[in-house]
């Protein structure tokens, strides 16, 4: 057993780099979303325009994380892997962590 939490739960990076946008029809609590048109919605960002970052994402990043709404989060939140979560590099989380000052994921942050 691994005796270390999922590299994610103490990033938080991507929730505060990339807007989220998706269908507006998919089942996220309403309070947590923006109308973008009439066939988009976003996941509403925390106002600071230093560091945005996703209403949805509780915790300090780069230390602990959690999403508040993870059972009913968007699909591009489900799709979204982290770099070598399934053996292959991700740019987009490696670029997410270096704006927030955290190494790049590696295969050994897997089995740590």
């Amino acid at each position: 057993m691994n005796p270390n939490p999922h590299p994610c739960l103490t990033c938080g990076a991507c929730c505060g780099t990339f807007r989220v946008s998706f269908y507006w029809a998919e089942p996220v609590p309403e309070e947590y979303t923006e109308k973008l048109n009439d066939f988009r919605a976003c996941m509403k960002h925390e106002p600071d325009p230093e560091r945005p970052r996703c209403i949805a994402l509780g915790g300090v990043m780069g230390e602990a994380v959690a999403c508040k709404i993870y059972e009913s989060r968007p699909t591009p939140c489900r799709d979204f892997t982290a770099s070598f979560e399934n053996g292959e590099p991700n740019p987009r989380c490696d670029q997410a962590r270096a704006r927030y000052g955290l190494p790049p994921l590696t295969p050994q942050s897997w089995n740590a």
